[in-house]
């Protein structure tokens, strides 16, 4: 049966490219590889798109073949003009199989695991020559990388704040390992770090912070992370209605914070600047949030009660806003 026209088989003009054969090349052999296609002539089909893959990559092959067709010779000419072979020869006459592009297809195929096809051999699939992948004349199977070792490493929030190095010992593959981990300043809560390993096998560090006394760090589902920091703060109700000057401490050192006079509880007063400072040098703030403390009840003298009455009194009904019940507020009014 007289052999199919290479362009043909590869499905482009005489005049295609390198690029033009190669991209036809991988969709022919994507479609046809017997791990793929389970029909019956699918090793065929795939052998005879590798050696016109072969023939049309190879510049010499090629033209040899432009001029002279499957002889790939002159008339007369002694020999073989090159040892492309017949489809399935085995040995050095093998085809030309791109093992990295393939790789990486078959790769999408089953999940970078191989199969096993009619070769049997790793990763399922032989170049049209016979060889298979690992033997001494086949192409080298790939192996697959070691997965990195997950690890968490608890930290201080001083040292999550201000950065730092912290030693963390291992055991890998059986060995016991040292390694010193550089913290970067700022660094999140969840923040992965990868450090090297032994034998090669890298370490994923996955950052746990502590926590702080006073300082919170981000609130809500930004827990643990951004710039920014809060306090509470905790004021008298002499202080938050007549106003006053406390010391806040910060990351630092503690600086003077006004209140002004009338300041609710809840208030947030900003400190602009104290919160933390990354790697890049960005600053974050810090936010003192006000908390009024009242005083206790059994302390009280009858005239510091008297007096506590004769304000409330005075004062309008914090609760007169539209949204509060009707029954609440004239409880409250009598």
């Amino acid at each position: 049966m007289a052999q199919r026209d290479y362009y043909k088989v590869l499905g482009v003009p005489r005049s295609a490219s390198a690029d033009e054969i190669k991209a036809a090349h991988r969709k022919l052999a994507r479609k046809h590889h017997p791990d793929v296609n389970k029909s019956p002539d699918a090793e065929k089909n795939f052998a005879e798109i590798q050696e016109a893959y072969d023939t049309l990559s190879d510049p010499k092959k090629r033209k040899l073949y432009d001029q002279f067709g499957h002889t790939g010779q002159p008339a007369g000419a002694p020999g073989a003009a090159w040892s492309g072979g017949a489809p399935g020869a085995g040995g050095a006459g093998g085809f030309n199989v791109e093992v990295e592009d393939l790789g990486s297809m078959f790769d999408a195929f089953f999940g970078g695991k191989g199969g096993r096809g009619p070769a049997g051999g790793p990763g399922g699939f032989r170049n049209a020559g016979g060889t298979r992948p690992g033997t001494p004349h086949g192409p080298r199977a790939r192996p697959r990388p070691t997965p990195p070792l997950e690890v968490s490493l608890p930290i201080s929030f001083m040292t999550a704040a201000r950065g730092g190095r912290e030693r963390v010992r291992l055991t890998i593959n059986g060995k016991d390992t040292s390694l010193e981990v550089k913290i970067p300043p700022a660094v999140e809560h969840g923040a992965k770090l990868r450090v090297r390993g032994v034998d090669g096998r890298s370490v994923l560090l996955r950052v746990e912070i502590g926590g702080h006394p006073l300082f919170r760090r981000g609130e809500g589902a930004s827990a643990g992370k951004g710039l920014d920091l809060s306090l509470d703060l905790p004021l008298t109700i002499a202080e938050a209605t007549l106003g006053t000057t406390v010391t806040v401490p910060t990351l630092d050192n503690a600086v003077e914070l006004t209140i002004p006079p009338g300041t609710p509880s809840g208030r947030k007063l900003r400190l602009r600047g104290k919160g933390l400072t990354d790697q890049t040098g960005r600053a974050g703030d810090l936010y003192a949030v006000i908390k009024i403390v009242p005083p206790d009840p059994a302390t009280l003298s009858d005239t510091e009660r008297k007096t506590l009455e004769e304000i409330a009194g005075r004062s309008p009904n914090p609760r007169s806003d539209d949204g509060w019940p009707a029954a609440a507020k004239a409880a409250d009014e009598g």
